[in-house]
């Protein structure tokens, strides 16, 4: 798995359009080119790739700004009040990113070195923000299986509770971490009745619920609920503008007046207070009036790519409808081969016989997740005409692949001179 996330990472690189190119002048690298018209460029990377909207750029143009530091951008704090409102909690406060939304939460939850936080193994607080809880909170991590549709085995969750309060040689748990949606499970929107529970049994054990919500607008869209029906079960929720809302930067974190007043502190210790930061979350505020009908269109977008894939019937890829629930398509691949990295270089690369058949020229850039799976995420960049192509695409690469098979060739992709 972390040879295929290695190779996601340096697929990642060198891949995008110079500044200033259009969305269709991307050229993988190597790849001979289709004469006559550039390819188009399809990328479900991720939700990160996203370039501000026209809405987005003239807002930021027009910002009011001041010293957010000294609470005096008004950009800013009509933001921060936006937020906190839409969350339904009393206050909130602008971050660069919602990674350091999420290490400040558990700074202000944790303040005994030494607390325990629990939460997924596959959770992205846990896998992929460097251990940011151990080496800046000194806070113990305590990872517990994660079922298929993100959420925990609460009877598990709650003897390991019991069990730290019962020995004096536990590190003593203070924090329950949820991930809404959850990236690793595809993007599962976890269920209201869970956060019900999981905030029961915090309660019953003195514990603080906090929600890396990066993606909780894609859940309330979803289970088609305001995004405070969801956060009525958190003391605290992380809320990213940089991800399917498609700002360019920034994140709020949200809860009670007191918590927020020490989250402050906690920005201003991680050298995230920024000053005339009224540019960014002038865009960050577009991204949240857009939200409802940016991201309807993106889950739909994900699902009708889920379904080609579905009524290809190909023995190379499949995948689970039932956890296509917002944005992501996890791409269960067969076999031994193609690799999810040699699929992926398949994908994006662009010859001559694609041209060919097909009469496009398309290249689709994909995530190599882990050793069995490729995963494509759909943002605002995306359109349904893009979706076709990249539907179309891999069917293309799916039959040229299981011609090669039935040869019992291996193709290479046309990158390294092959078809």
């Amino acid at each position: 798995m972390l040879a295929a996330r290695g190779a996601g990472a340096a697929l990642r690189r060198g891949r995008l359009p110079a500044a200033g190119a259009g969305a269709g002048a991307v050229q993988p690298r190597g790849s001979p080119r289709p004469a006559g018209r550039p390819p188009r460029t399809v990328d479900l990377r991720s939700d990160t790739v996203t370039r501000p909207c026209a809405g987005m750029r003239r807002a930021m143009a027009r910002a009011a700004v001041g010293d957010d530091d000294y609470g005096e951008d008004p950009t800013v704090n009509e933001l921060q009040r936006l937020a906190a409102g839409m969350l339904g909690m009393e206050e909130a406060l602008f971050v660069p990113t919602a990674t350091m939304a999420n290490l400040i939460a558990v700074m202000c939850h944790c303040q005994r070195r030494g607390a325990q936080l629990l939460l997924g193994r596959d959770a992205h607080l846990h896998l992929y923000e460097h251990g940011g809880a151990a080496q800046v909170a000194g806070v113990h991590s305590q990872a517990l299986p994660d079922l298929p549709d993100g959420t925990f085995d609460l009877d598990q969750l709650e003897l390991t509770i019991r069990e730290a309060h019962g020995s004096r040689y536990h590190p003593r748990p203070e924090l329950i971490c949820l991930e809404n949606t959850h990236s690793s499970a595809g993007g599962r929107a976890l269920p209201l009745a869970y956060l019900q529970q999981v905030r029961g049994l915090a309660d019953r054990y003195g514990l603080r619920v906090h929600m890396d919500g990066a993606r909780l607008m894609n859940a309330a869209v979803a289970q088609d609920v305001e995004p405070a029906r969801i956060t009525r079960h958190c003391d605290s929720v992380s809320l990213c503008f940089s991800k399917g809302l498609g700002a360019p930067a920034g994140a709020v974190l949200a809860g009670r007046r007191e918590f927020v007043a020490e989250a402050w502190r906690a920005r201003k210790l991680l050298g995230g207070g920024m000053r005339q930061a009224g540019v960014l979350a002038a865009a960050a505020r577009v991204g949240l009036e857009q939200a409802t009908a940016t991201l309807r269109r993106d889950h739909d977008n994900a699902r009708r790519f889920a379904e080609g894939i579905q009524e290809l019937n190909s023995p190379l890829c499949s995948v689970n409808l039932v956890a296509v629930e917002t944005n992501i398509v996890m791409v269960s691949i067969r076999g031994g081969w193609p690799s999810p990295t040699e699929l992926c270089e398949h994908l994006q690369a662009v010859g001559e016989e694609e041209l060919a058949e097909t009469g496009q020229a398309v290249s689709v850039l994909l995530f190599p997740w882990s050793a069995h799976t490729v995963r494509a995420v759909w943002h605002r960049d995306v359109s349904a005409r893009d979706t076709e192509l990249a539907k179309n695409k891999l069917e293309f690469v799916a039959r040229k692949c299981q011609e090669k098979l039935a040869l019992g060739l291996r193709p290479t992709p046309p990158s390294a001179g092959g078809a």
